[in-house]
């Protein structure tokens, strides 16, 4: 079973003066003058512990879709935003190149479940991923599920899959037009018909299956009783529910009535023997554990970690002796075996200790641990006896990602995917006795990976800490100081940014740009140390290294202010907000996508409540002085000049809600007193950015691209038929 998976004040407004302040704003394309459109400013005042803060955008909170005030004002910023954007002379060749680049069949790595073998190919310009399973490597694979065929315009998608371990069924979740929720049912792998089984409401909960295939746990939530797309999900319940039965009659199998926040993730062990029951909070990588004997179908779940303190991650087990990946005592990572008839602590043995590495990811395959670390970033496989002995590493081509390595302890091969920022994907066989990795596919991607080379550099923070950034660009390039240059970010909730391959980073390559990757604190690069150097009342730590990883990159000759973008979505979208106001001079054009951009209001909408784990709250005295001093809504201070900024969302978005970026997009418009743009874009039946179809990723990345190139005055180097 794999586990792979500075400071300001806020600008505040007295409220006398909100009519004083005037809406005529234009915005320059080319020769032409565009008005942006009248963002009404309402008089809404929120009092924080003795503190009053105004919000006047209040009202773009409101649901698109309930609001015809907000339906309008998203249809005008759309229309501004699409004729400035057609009006840039690079754009369309822009896309058609992104397009032919985009155009080549993607593999994804194969798994083995229940005697099948599963994996994701894509012709090229679908707009979802095929899923086909083939009973041995040598069939001819069988298409399992087309979600191209769900809708017209590829905007329902799979949402994840399950396989029973006696091959029977598979169970499988869509998602549409992006959201969080998913509905899933069941398919007879032999017959390829689904079932009349139908399960809702279901989100942040993947089915553990019996192994008799009969039925399986899963998680979810109540039928929401207002706006499924802004209301707060809390008080998830486990239930079981059994093949060919309704969902009403679904056995309640776990909830806690005293505790809203508690998720609930099940895990049935290969044995089928064990109910693991791992028990969630927010989004700290922090558990509790407990453990339900299936062979005595009266007994209760029993506690095995019984407080939140450290994460505990079940890996596999030998009877009673259950393996887990832990941070406790252990920043980094490290495996421990627990004896779940003796489970007191003075008995727990470590099997694997902390390395230097960070350990991300774990499974048993063959009856030997495959460990997933990362190096500076960097992916490092090695392969352990299940008493912790070393074996051996897998070698890999160089400075890359490579995931997978799925499989079960019976199981003598398993398989994994390799890239890198100019290295398209390959997938390879690893035969667990040999040690012998074969290439299966190689991406045919229209480009040279040997145009262009990676290098990793280190630079000093503000306060001293040594953090790591990948650079790559053609190898034909010279430091000028005045290269295009875009610099990518993310620093939370534990995610590492390693090296891999994307089309739209190809392009932009290509095009003659540099790309700078920072992997910054609260980050998962460096363990949980790292992580929560970069959280709640240390949040500022992660806006400032990605400020001096910007310094970097204009001292060391790469480009300058006018000449660098910065980029970041969700949390990244949150970190390019805080920069762009805490460092307006400093960028040349800001890209934030689906941004937290309100950070007093994050927690009252959806999942937002669980990020309080990195962010903290405003509830909070200290920590709502640390939010409001870098959130980028409260920041923009009306008469600063402000980069060129392209802010992205969409209508469909229930993970961080539209709101954040309308907000903000309606008060930086307001305050900016330079020539640069401020526009948004608004796409339409998506997401957070999870399933959204291939038409609409190279639209948005074509769009993106396009607003850089004209707005740091670069002269794509594009080939001759598309430009």
């Amino acid at each position: 079973m794999s586990t792979m998976t500075r400071a300001t004040t806020a600008f505040i407004i007295p409220l006398a003066a909100l009519a004083l302040l005037s809406t005529a704003i234009t915005v320059h394309g080319d020769d032409t003058k565009y008005e942006y459109p009248e963002s009404k400013r309402v008089e809404h005042i929120d009092d924080y512990h003795g503190e009053t803060v105004v919000d006047p955008y209040r009202w773009l909170e409101e649901d698109v879709r309930d609001s015809m005030a907000v339906r309008e004002w998203v249809t005008r910023q759309n229309e501004l935003t699409d004729e400035y954007l057609k009006r840039i002379p690079h754009r369309d060749a822009i896309e058609k190149r992104l397009t032919k680049l985009w155009n080549y069949e993607k593999f994804s790595a194969p798994y083995k479940v229940g005697g099948w073998y599963f994996f994701r190919k894509n012709d090229g310009l679908q707009n979802q991923d095929v899923i086909y399973v083939m009973s041995s490597l040598d069939a001819v694979p069988i298409v399992l599920f087309d979600p191209n065929s769900w809708a017209t315009d590829g905007t329902v998608a799979l949402a994840g899959m399950a396989v029973s371990d006696d091959g029977r069924y598979v169970a499988y979740g869509k998602a549409e037009a992006g959201s969080d929720w998913n509905t899933w049912y069941i398919r007879n792998l032999q017959t390829g018909k689904d079932l009349a089984d139908k399960i809702n409401w279901v989100k942040f909960s993947s089915p553990s299956w019996t192994p008799d295939g009969k039925g399986f746990f899963y998680g979810r939530y109540d039928a929401p009783s207002n706006d499924a797309f802004h209301d707060v999900n809390k008080f998830q319940k486990l239930y079981y529910h059994r093949v060919g039965t309704p969902q009403s009659d679904d056995v309640l199998v776990m909830k806690n009535d005293h505790e809203p926040d508690w998720g609930f993730g099940p895990t049935v062990t290969d044995d089928g023997r064990y109910l693991i029951i791992t028990v969630w909070k927010g989004t700290a990588d922090k558990y509790r554990v407990m453990v339900k004997d299936l062979h005595e179908p009266y007994g209760m779940p029993i506690d095995l970690i019984d407080d939140f303190e450290a994460e505990f991650s079940f890996i596999d087990n030998d009877g009673s002796t259950f393996f887990f990946k832990t941070d406790l005592n252990a920043s980094r990572g490290r495996i421990i075996a627990i004896d779940i008839n003796n489970p007191d602590r003075s008995n727990w043995t470590e099997l694997i200790s902390e390395t230097d590495d960070t350990l991300r990811g774990t499974n048993v395959i063959n009856n030997q641990f495959v460990l997933n670390y990362l190096a500076d970033a960097r992916t490092r496989v090695r392969i352990h006896n299940l008493d912790g002995t070393h074996i051996r590493d897998i070698n890999l081509p160089g400075i890359g990602t490579a995931s997978g390595f799925s499989g079960k302890r019976d199981h003598d091969e398993t398989f994994y995917s390799y890239s890198s920022y100019a290295q398209p994907p390959s997938v390879y066989r690893y035969d667990m006795n040999t040690g012998q990795s074969t290439l299966m596919h190689r991406a045919k991607v229209d480009m040279n990976p040997d145009d262009y080379i990676t290098t990793q550099v280190f630079f000093d923070s503000n306060d001293g800490t040594r953090v790591p950034m990948f650079i790559t660009h053609r190898k034909d390039l010279k430091r000028t100081g005045d290269l295009p240059t875009l610099l990518y970010g993310y620093g939370g909730f534990n995610i590492p940014l390693t090296p891999g391959f994307s089309v739209s980073r190809l392009a932009w390559l290509e095009m003659g740009g540099v790309y700078a990757v920072a992997n910054l604190r609260g980050g998962g690069e460096y363990g949980e140390d790292w992580h929560e150097a970069g959280t709640k009342l240390q949040k500022q730590n992660v806006f400032d290294d990605f400020i001096a990883a910007a310094e970097y990159l204009i001292k060391n000759g790469y480009t300058r202010p006018d000449k660098l973008a910065i980029q970041g979505g969700s949390n990244g979208g949150l970190l390019v907000g805080a920069c762009m106001t805490q460092r307006p001079d400093l960028y040349g054009v800001c890209l934030p996508a689906v941004g937290v951009m309100d950070m007093l209001r994050f927690h009252k909408f959806t999942i937002g409540w669980a990020w309080v784990d990195d962010y903290g709250s405003s509830d909070d005295a200290a920590q709502f002085e640390a939010l409001r001093a870098y959130s980028p809504y409260h920041n923009l201070r009306p008469g600063t000049s402000y980069p060129a900024t392209l802010i992205t969302t969409a209508d469909t978005d229930d993970r961080v809600v539209p709101g954040h970026s309308f907000k903000f997009a309606a008060a930086l418009q307001y305050s900016q007193a330079g020539p640069a743009p401020t526009l948004i874009r608004i796409e339409t039946r998506a997401g957070h950015g999870a399933g959204k179809p291939t038409a609409k990723r190279i639209e948005e990345a074509a769009d993106i691209m396009a607003f850089t190139v004209k707005n740091l005055d670069m002269q794509p180097n594009l080939p001759t038929q598309y430009d």
